[in-house]
Parts: structure tokens; sequence; C-alpha cells
């Protein structure tokens, strides 16, 4: 039990530094490793379990890149707050979806697995584009723009787990051509509230069946707690490595990883 408490912990600060330096939440980690333990460990049907403890791991480690953020006076406290508040929209629809019947392993597998590779695509083409000096970051988020992004963001977080920045930081940097330092900083504040709602509303749906007995409803705050002190300290190194690095090398293994991760995932359940 230390020693799966160990390797969370450490996958758990690898994934925290993701959602600074990209941010993605770290649920883009997170879900598939829940859901690797969760499965390995004979839990029946642990799609809404790994989903549930993912949003609360996720929410963690947005909170702490978000604090980094502020503290680098890269922060857009207005524009995060709506695409947040939005955001829990969609939540909630996606919610619906994951406790419904139809929304099996494979389901879940085919669906996450999908997310990785878009999630590569982006990351490479990102890697490949000039910078974005020209992109005004004066102008605010109109409502309508912030709730398509939250809402689109919020929705995919329920289903899959993640804080729903793999889909807000393309939609902002490349739609709404908003430079990829403020895409980051609002993903990161809105992740907050996204996830928050999230695992929230799920600490009350399901019976508490869990690997530990610290769950509640779809939530194993047990297994779910190192990886969610990981994150956290990972948020503040990745926060703080966003504004100083080169990205291109980084992206690039992402994607690969990214890659690796559907592969394990669709073996998981064919």
């Amino acid at each position: 039990m230390e020693i799966t408490f160990i390797i969370l912990l450490l996958l758990g600060i690898v994934a925290g530094i993701l959602a600074g330096l990209f941010g993605l939440g770290g649920g883009i980690l997170f879900t598939p490793i829940l859901f690797i333990v969760f499965s390995d460990a004979g839990i029946e049907n642990p799609v809404v379990l790994t989903i549930g403890s993912s949003l609360f791991c996720t929410f963690i480690a947005a909170a702490g890149s978000s604090i980094r953020q502020f503290r680098q006076q890269n922060f857009y406290w207005a524009d995060g707050l709506k695409v947040g508040l939005l955001g829990t929209v969609g939540v909630t629809a996606g919610k619906w979806v994951i406790t419904s019947e139809y929304y099996s392993q494979q389901v879940f597998a085919i669906f996450f697995s999908l997310l990785l590779i878009y999630v590569a695509y982006i990351f490479i083409r990102r890697g490949r584009q000039e910078k974005t000096a020209a992109f005004d970051d004066r102008e605010p988020l109109k409502w309508r723009e912030s709730l398509v992004t939250g809402g689109l963001g919020g929705f995919v977080a329920a289903l899959a787990g993640i804080g729903g920045g793999g889909v807000m930081v393309p939609m902002l940097n490349l739609y709404y051509k908003k430079t990829f330092k403020k895409a980051v900083s609002v993903s990161s504040l809105a992740i907050v509230f996204i996830s928050l709602s999230g695992w929230m509303q799920l600490t009350f749906t399901g019976s508490g069946g869990g690997m530990t007995s610290y769950s509640l409803g779809s939530v194993d705050f047990g297994a779910a707690l190192p990886m969610a002190i990981g994150g956290l300290a990972g948020g503040f190194f990745g926060a703080m490595l966003n504004l100083k690095i080169d990205r291109k090398f980084l992206q690039f293994a992402f994607s690969v990883l990214a890659l690796a991760m559907a592969a394990k995932l669709l073996s998981e359940v064919y």
C-alpha cells in the first residue's frame, strides 16, 4: 500500500507539472492512471468512479496552478470566472450522459483515447506555429465566447474526468486569438470551478463502493489523495516553468505520451 501511495504521488507530481505548463488540469493523466488502478483492483465498471476521483485531483492541481499564475501577475480573474461558471452547465449535462446505461467502459475508453489523440495533434500543431505576439489580450472575453468555451470544456470534463483544458486552451488560443499565456491562465482558473462542480455532483452519485474506505458516492478520496497532493506540488512548479522555457520539445514529448496512454487505455478494455 505504501508503494502504491508513493507511485501515485510521483505520477501526480508529473501530472501537476503538465497542468501548470499547458493548462490541462492534469486530468489527461489522472484519468487513465486511476482507471487502470481501479480496474486492476477488480472494481466492476469503474468509469464513473474514475471520473469523479480524477476531477477531485484536477481541482487540487488547477487551484495550485491558478495561485501560481496570480503570483506571476498572469491572471485574468474575470474571464476565468465567466468561463468556469458557465462551464458548470456543461458539467451537469455531461454527468447525465456518464450515469446513463449507455456510457460503458468501452465507450469511455474509445472517447478518452480519441481525446488523447486530439490533444496530441493540437500540441504538435501548436509547436509548429509561430509566436502569437500580435494577439491582443486587453479585450475581455465576450459572454458568448465564454459560454461556448466553458460549456464545451465542462461537457468534456464530465465525460472524461479532466478539467477541460484540452478543449479550452486550443479554442481560446487558435479560435478566439488569445495568446497562449492568457489561454493557459484563463483555462486554469476555469478548471477550478468546472472540476469542483463535477466531483461535488458525483459525490451524490453511486454507492461509495471505491477501492478504499474513504469513498463517497463516485469519488474515492483515499485513492485520489496522493495524486492530488502530487498534482498540487507539480502545479506550482509547472506554472513557474510556463513563462521561462521553450515548450516545443515538451509539446512533442507530451504528444508521444498521449498516444501511448491512448493505446494503453484501449488495451485495458479490449
